[in-house]
């Protein structure tokens, strides 16, 4: 990067002077007007001065339609048709410091997006030297960016120093090396640094933070983490059960975190009873596991848990929300088969390699190749492109399909050649009685999934149809009848670097709350892992399994990180990212609905369902999106963010708290309808707990899973024996603990 040197306005420019360091730019001038041989270049200098400005960015002249009367490429990737835009009627050749390029940036004139930098700036005078140079495009033979090299990659930094300096260097394809920290882009993940202009970074609170740094389409990250002081910190030096413990304790110990302490029985079993079925174990399961003196239990409990069909139905359930298993396009039919499939292969343990080249190569009726229902929910060959990359390998491709992906390396060349692989895949229609008629995407009927030889897929940048090609590779495929098994052999292979690692980072997800890399489908260099070795060692694990889920789910709840107690200590408080505690968090729509009766009996009731069926045996969402006459449940489900299944996203699947959940636990059908009911266990327990003191416990073993404390007994069982109505008094008990955080969260 060329820089310029800021020269007083009194001064006149001198004489040019130029040449190329390794590291570090020229510093030049030269009399307006004046002849030379131009040495700016309009892609490595001028873009990069229009980026920084923010001239270029989406939320000025690089948005789609531009701003006001300039339209730029997004960050400058079309360098060429920026410089012909600039040349129409924002350039002065003849008087550069009347171009509107300059006086807009300063304000000489009104500018909407203000003043961008000041007259005697460098970036005014590069700009200025660029157009008295003849506002010159490519050069024959002009280095381009090859890398971005920035320094350092990781570091921890320990109070009470709290700054460092980024170093960026672009290294181009002449061999040449520019220091390029005052044209860069910082871009800090979290709000706890700052960084400046030129790549200082300033720590405002102690914590963990990724520092994007982009130039010239280029991006870096820079892994940063700044520990508070800490006096008097000792190692607790917690033995590791495995490989997991011993990653994530050598990254405990530099940043001076010691985990909580192991998490007791009584919440164990709840926890994996939760995180392995979906639903709270029963009083006397749990009673039964907390009273077992065998050492070995906990890791028995898991295998018991992985042998239960509910292990099947709540495992289908995840993977239904990403395959959009929903009734709108599958029909109910369609629902049905692809959910049974879905849950047959979980309790066949089916590998998950082989479980995804099945969904991927599908085709055929699918109401006779349940699988195939995965692209009849894809219409598009850009859906499919999307979603396979976005499920399968962890990758946003999204961004791509109107301009190369800004924060991935992926091109809308990529983004193109990876939907032709989908391009040709169509459908017969054997029927169509949708309910809808004014809805293309509701259909009620048998569909058969074929491929045809014609294509309508299109490059919007040149009109023709673009070659199938896998993401990263360099050669087409080729045989269109076989190039659906191609992408899946490939995209399953030992060799593919996402697949295991992001299929084991979402296992990971569901057991402990959070990714390894967060959110578990945007794997990319500027969101890296929040421990690296963790990461490959349980992609390692999980291949060398064959690529087996219960293995998986075994390694993970051996683990002495799986079973730490949710209270933190002084040095873990703050941290979230570590899994240096079990993090609380809401129990998800299905898994409270479900929790809930099974904790005080009864029958949930579902549109259109048997009233066996629990919330997370159910194969589709069609109450959710078409209530006719919705249940209390069906409510219930909804508000606590069951996903209509319209995206292919694991964020879709809302986990947050409102307003309106706090009414319905509180004073909504469910509950009520439930507690008063005559089919619950209620009018069981007051008959067979005359004593108010074991009808407590039998409620909190119920609800909570443990037994209560001495205060909370003698203050329920004073409340019971002042109660004119023992039974109205139960119904108030079991109420409030079933309102209770302990019940609502799983921790």
């Amino acid at each position: 990067m060329r820089v310029v040197r800021k020269r007083s306005l009194a001064r006149s420019l001198s004489e040019f002077a130029a040449g190329w360091l390794m590291v570090g730019s020229p510093a030049f001038a030269i009399e307006q007007g004046s002849v030379a041989d131009p040495t700016l270049s309009f892609r490595n200098d001028v873009v990069p001065v229009l980026t920084k400005a923010g001239c270029n960015l989406g939320a000025c002249h690089g948005a789609q339609t531009g701003k006001g009367e300039l339209a730029l490429s997004l960050r400058g990737e079309d360098p060429a048709r920026d410089r012909e835009t600039l040349l129409k009627s924002f350039v002065n050749l003849a008087e550069p410091d009347k171009s509107f390029l300059l006086k807009k940036a300063i304000t000489a004139v009104p500018h909407d997006g203000g003043k961008r930098f000041e007259p005697d700036s460098e970036s005014y005078e590069l700009l200025r030297q660029w157009i008295v140079e003849g506002a010159n495009g490519q050069r024959d033979g002009e280095a381009q960016i090859v890398r971005l090299e920035v320094a350092p990659e990781t570091k921890v930094i320990f109070a009470p120093e709290r700054s460092l300096r980024i170093q960026v260097t672009a290294h181009f394809s002449d061999g040449t090396a520019r220091d390029v920290n005052r044209w860069a882009i910082y871009e800090p993940s979290t709000l706890n640094v700052e960084v400046d202009g030129v790549g200082n970074v300033t720590s405002l609170q102690p914590g963990e933070t990724t520092v994007n740094i982009r130039y010239l389409g280029m991006q870096a990250p820079v892994r940063l983490a700044f520990v508070p002081e800490r006096p008097g910190f000792v190692w607790s030096d917690p033995k590791a059960a495995n490989f997991i413990d011993e990653a994530l304790q050598a990254k405990w110990k530099t940043l001076r975190i010691n985990p909580s302490d192991l998490c007791d029985d009584a919440t164990f079993v709840r926890r994996a009873y939760l995180d392995l079925i979906g639903m709270v174990p029963g009083p006397d399961e749990a009673r039964s596991f907390v009273a077992d003196s065998d050492p070995g239990k906990r890791a028995k409990l898991i295998d018991q848990l992985m042998e239960r069909p509910e292990f099947a139905d709540f495992w289908a359930l995840k993977w239904s929300d990403l395959l959009r298993v929903e009734e709108k396009v599958l029909d109910n039919r369609g629902v049905a088969a692809f959910h049974g499939w879905i849950r047959q292969s979980i309790a066949d343990n089916k590998p998950v390699d082989r479980f995804c080249r099945e969904i991927l190569e599908a085709l055929g009726s699918t109401y006779l190749v349940a699988p195939a229902n995965y692209y009849r929910a894809l219409r598009t060959a850009d859906q499919r492109a999307e979603a396979v990359a976005q499920i399968f390998l962890g990758t946003r491709l999204n961004c791509a399909k109107c301009h190369n992906h800004p924060f991935e390396r992926w091109t809308m060349d990529d983004y193109y050649q990876f939907a032709a692989v989908f391009d040709g895949i169509d459908y017969d229609i054997k029927e169509n009685k949708r309910y809808d008629k004014n809805d293309k995407n509701n259909f009620v009927g048998e569909q058969v999934v074929k491929l045809v030889e014609k294509r309508e897929l299109k490059h919007p940048k040149t009109g023709n149809a673009p070659p199938p090609r896998l993401l990263g590779e360099t050669e087409n495929l080729n045989g269109d009848d076989q190039r659906l098994r191609a992408m899946a052999e490939w995209l399953t292979s030992p060799d593919q670097p996402l697949f295991a690692r992001v299929q084991v980072n979402r296992i990971w997800f569901q057991l402990m709350g959070r990714g390894i890399v967060d959110p578990v489908d945007d794997f990319r260099a500027t969101n890296p892992p929040v421990n690296p070795e963790l990461l490959d060692a349980l992609a390692g694990d999980f291949l060398a399994s064959g690529f087996d889920l219960r293995h998986a789910i075994r390694t993970i709840c051996a683990s002495r990180a799986y079973q730490l107690d949710s209270e933190p200590n002084d040095t873990n408080r703050d941290d979230e990212i570590n899994f240096a505690r079990s993090l609380p968090r809401r129990l998800g729509a299905e898994v409270l609905l479900d929790s809930i009766y099974l904790a005080m009996g009864g029958k949930a009731r579902f549109e259109g369902y048997d009233k066996s069926m629990r919330a997370s045996q159910m194969p589709g969402v069609r109450a959710v999106y078409r209530p006719k006459a919705p249940t209390h449940e069906d409510t219930f489900l909804h508000l606590f963010g069951k996903p209509p299944r319209l995206t292919n996203s694991d964020t879709e699947r809302a986990n947050d708290t409102s307003l309106a959940q706090v009414f319905e636990l509180t004073s909504g059908g469910t509950l009520n309808e439930l507690l008063t009911g005559a089919d619950n266990q209620l009018a069981k327990w007051l008959k067979e707990n005359p004593e108010n003191g074991n009808l407590v416990d039998q409620l909190y073993w119920s609800i909570l899973t443990r037994e209560p404390s001495r205060t909370e007994r003698m203050a329920y069982d004073y409340f019971l024996g002042q109660a004119e109505d023992r039974r109205k008094a139960a119904e108030d008990v079991a109420w409030s603990l079933l309102n209770a955080k302990e019940f609502l969260l799983r921790r």
